[in-house]
Parts: structure tokens; sequence; C-alpha cells
């Protein structure tokens, strides 16, 4: 059995989308566990009227957590309640996770949007990049399917940890098990982090995150100011106000872009004696 794992707060405008599309899938041994943060919306009777089973939850690590302490599923999928599945994902990502024997895994991302500036950069900054250093550095964001056990093995979350939680997980289960990019599917999700921060404001955090974990170790101060609680909906501008922005905002955009490129250019050259020794290794096989 799958076991979904989705932490919540205050989601009533995205969770139904998610439920939704988990419903529709092809693939039906699954459980859907929400662990909710306390919201004070409908998202608890959201939940309920999928009939999911609900427990307690916190920040994302800790909400994780106590979902996978009641799962009965022998695999796990930790999902955010941003994403939305496309038709017959859940048995696509089974079947590729198996066939490659994977203990953790990571997908690529497609954001909705009309954007399609915002696609590519996605590619180019995330997709690509991950999928590149895979066998060197685990990375996993939005979506992480593992097995029970190795959850167990890395006793979870760090709930100590206020950033990046996800990514420290996948690369302590990647010393006990063999980490996985998924080629044959990508999960969709509404940018919703993107519209509330911001694209350059969020983008830049997580890009100013991994080279922090790189050279210090996991977060575990607020200095990057993450607060699940402070949401805030992005307010529409009138359309010559966005194409004023967009002009004036440009520069920001190239080095945004540079600054992400860079970041990775350093986790690659940091990492490529290790990719080379794992290909000839693979070759020698």
């Amino acid at each position: 059995m799958l076991s979904i794992i989705i932490p919540t707060l205050n989601e009533e405008k995205y969770l139904p989308l998610l439920l939704a599309s988990i419903k529709k899938q092809d693939f039906k041994d699954y459980e859907v566990i929400v662990a909710d943060a306390g919201s004070k919306d409908k998202t608890l009777e959201i939940a309920k009227k999928y009939r999911v089973r609900l427990t307690k939850g916190g920040l994302p690590a800790k909400g994780r957590n106590e979902g996978a302490k009641i799962a009965k599923g022998n695999i796990f999928l930790f999902l955010d309640a941003e994403a939305v599945l496309p038709e017959h994902f859940l048995k696509r990502v089974l079947l590729e996770f198996k066939e490659r024997k994977l203990g953790i895994a990571s997908c690529g991302l497609e954001p909705i949007t009309k954007n399609k500036a915002y696609r590519i950069l996605n590619d180019i900054l995330y997709n690509w990049p991950v999928r590149l250093l895979e066998n060197v550095f685990a990375y996993t964001y939005n979506f992480i399917l593992v097995k029970k056990e190795i959850h167990e093995k890395i006793q979870g979350f760090d709930e100590g940890i206020t950033l990046g939680e996800d990514h420290a997980y996948s690369r302590e289960a990647a010393k006990i098990a063999k980490f996985g990019f998924l080629k044959l599917s990508k999960l969709t999700l509404l940018p919703r982090r993107f519209e509330h921060e911001g694209w350059l404001r969020i983008s830049a955090k997580y890009y100013f995150c991994n080279l922090y974990n790189i050279f210090f170790g996991n977060v575990r101060s607020n200095i990057f100011r993450y607060d699940l609680k402070k949401r805030k909906e992005k307010k529409k501008r009138l359309k010559l106000q966005r194409v004023i922005f967009t002009v004036l905002k440009s520069p920001i955009y190239v080095i945004w872009f540079i600054v992400g490129f860079a970041t990775w250019l350093i986790i690659f050259l940091g990492f490529i004696p290790k990719s080379i020794a794992v290909y000839l290794k693979k070759k020698k096989k």
C-alpha cells in the first residue's frame, strides 16, 4: 500500500484540487493522511469530505513525521498541498520506482502557469540540475517517494531544521538507500509559494539555503525568515502595472538567473570527482 502524507495549514484553496486529482488516479491501493497544523479555514472540512485520515501536524517536518507514524503503507509519498497529480501519475512513478530498485526518489516539477519563461527557468534551474546530479547530490522538493523502512532508519524528518528539511532528509536517506530522479513523470503544481513571496525572493532564499547547506550544514536558525503562518495573498495588479513592473525588474531577473546557475555550478564542480567515480564504477559493472 502507498501512504500519501500531506502537511496542511489553511489550505482550503489548494487541498481540494490535490485530493480530487488523487481520487481520479487509476492506481487505487493507497491511503491519504492529512497532518493539519491547526487550520482556521475549511481545510479539515474538505479533508473529511474526501474521507482522508487526519492527524495533528505542525511545521512541514513535524506534519510529515506525524503522518508517517499512523501510516499503514510500505511506501510513503510526501506531497505539499499545492501539488496536482497528472493522469496515471501514481501508477507511473511507482512502476519506475520499483523497476529501478530505488529507496527514495524525487521527480521533475512543472508549474501550472501560462508564463513560458517560468517553465523554462524551472527546467534550467531545478529539473535539469537535480537530474544531472542525482548520483551525487540527492535533492527533493514538494515530492518525496520513499520506502517506509528507509524513513524509519533515518528517524524521519529533522524537526530542528527551519528551512530545507526535505533536502536534508533526502541526503540522509541517500546514504543508506539508492536515490533516483524519476525520468518518466513530472509533478504539476500551483506556484503558490512563488506568487505569495515573489519569484525572486523565494528563489534567492532557496539558492542561498543550498549554499549554506554545502558550506555550513543544515539551517537551524530563522535566518531565512520562514514562517508557515505568515502567508499572504498576493494583490492582483492591472495588466499595465504588471508590464511596468516586469520591465523594471528585468535586470533583477537576469541577476537571479546568474545566481541560480552559479549555485548549481558550485555544487556540480564540488561533486564532479564523485560523479566521475560513480560513472566509472557503473561502467565496470
